[in-house]
């Protein structure tokens, strides 16, 4: 007797720098999406695809949704976060151990209209000094709604995800798999290059640069076993250009070395990577602009 297979969505939902990346990366065991300290890293919803025996888990990473939705850019998160809530199955909301904010309650309001299970992950709680605060904080989560579960975990250290990931499975609908078993992710070798790129600078970058730059690839080839990438970093004023760049290149060339690196081990096999920086003024405010960049509302 074959025994029958289960198959689903699963949103990572929260507010900005919750740690929903750093967990889809830890439940696939591999970095196919971007993660560092600033909020709003995250921009597009990115599919991470774990199969285990009989069951398979497709999470879907979405941009942090925020309340003050100003500019065009984060008009667009907010409506790729919010709109995998007409397919998905399952939704994990992350929060901050020990943090409750508007902004947490302003997810949780959106997931009123959301009929399936939602499970509430508390995250970081690697980083509590005083574990004491951890049960009486669990225990003012529990009525907020009815959760499918409550589950402490950290994303970065591994703790209990373990847990998460079976709660989740047990939620699943009954069906064929929705991809080949072997596959992780359904986002293309040029999209996670460009992600890397994107996540050096950011790291790199103080302030508020990160928020106004997008990486495009222009070329990606492969050429006597060894990929060639261009990749043109995009900036809104001409100030900026002088600051990704940094003193002589300074920048710009440990932003490529490193995202280098990250490439040759995401796409396994040697690269050579060559960046440019480019000003296109207010592209982050410019809905036509951050659809020529590739933010479109479609996954």
């Amino acid at each position: 007797m074959t025994m029958s297979t289960h198959a689903g969505y699963v949103a990572l939902l929260g507010r900005p720098n919750v740690g929903k990346s750093t967990l889809l990366n830890r439940l696939i065991a591999h970095k196919i999406s971007i993660t560092s300290p600033k909020p709003q890293t995250t921009r597009h919803t990115i599919l991470g695809i774990r199969t285990v025996e009989n069951t398979q888990i497709v999470y879907v990473d979405t941009p942090g949704l925020h309340r003050n939705a100003r500019r065009a850019m984060n008009r667009y998160m907010n409506r790729a976060a919010a709109g995998v809530l007409s397919y998905v199955d399952v939704v994990v909301m992350l929060i901050e151990a020990l943090r409750w904010t508007e902004e947490d309650q302003a997810v949780l309001e959106r997931l009123r209209e959301f009929a399936g299970p939602v499970i509430l992950a508390v995250n970081k709680v690697d980083r509590i000094t005083t574990k004491s605060q951890l049960l009486p904080f669990l225990q003012s989560l529990d009525g907020k709604r009815n959760f499918a579960g409550i589950v402490p975990l950290s994303a970065r250290t591994g703790v209990n995800v373990d847990m998460l990931e079976r709660l989740t499975a047990g939620l699943l609908p009954e069906g064929e798999f929705l991809f080949a078993p072997d596959q992780i992710t359904t986002a293309s070798e040029r999209f996670l290059a460009a992600e890397l790129i994107r996540e050096k600078l950011t790291r790199q970058l103080r302030q508020e640069l990160p928020y106004a730059l997008t990486v495009e690839i222009e070329t990606f080839q492969e050429q006597e076993r060894m990929l060639h990438i261009g990749a043109v970093i995009w900036v809104e004023r001409p100030s900026q250009k002088g600051i990704v760049i940094g003193d002589q290149g300074a920048v710009l060339k440990e932003v490529g070395r490193q995202a280098r690196q990250d490439m040759e081990r995401l796409l396994q096999r040697k690269v050579f990577l060559e960046t440019w920086v480019k000003v296109r003024e207010g592209w982050s405010d410019d809905e036509r602009a951050l659809r020529s960049f590739g933010y479109q509302d479609e996954l």
